[in-house]
């Protein structure tokens, strides 16, 4: 068995391999680094990113290249909101009241 490198948000979240936060509850979703300056490099970023971020690296047991024992967290995860399309959103309209 050997180690691998995770990320840790203030919230108990992993990052993910899709590029969002994870709960850590499916190993096979959190991003792994082999070595722990790659990982410090990823969380730079981020907190460029979100300067709200209040993140770690951490290093795990891996098995077959996931991590293993990860503590899950008891947070929900944020969800992301999807990409503006430039189209307005229908569901915010409102119905017409023009009886004809």
């Amino acid at each position: 068995m050997s180690g691998t490198f995770v990320i840790l948000n203030q919230l108990g979240h992993y990052w993910g391999k899709s590029g969002a936060w994870v709960s850590g509850s499916r190993a096979s979703l959190v991003a792994c680094w082999e070595y722990r300056d790659e990982a410090v490099n990823t969380l730079f970023e981020l907190g460029s990113k979100d300067t709200d971020l209040r993140g770690e690296v951490l290093e795990a047991e891996a098995e077959s290249g996931q991590p293993k024992n990860l503590i899950v967290s008891e947070h929900p995860v944020p969800v992301v909101p999807e990409e503006d399309s430039g189209e307005p959103d229908s569901s915010l309209e409102t119905p017409s009241t023009d009886p004809h």
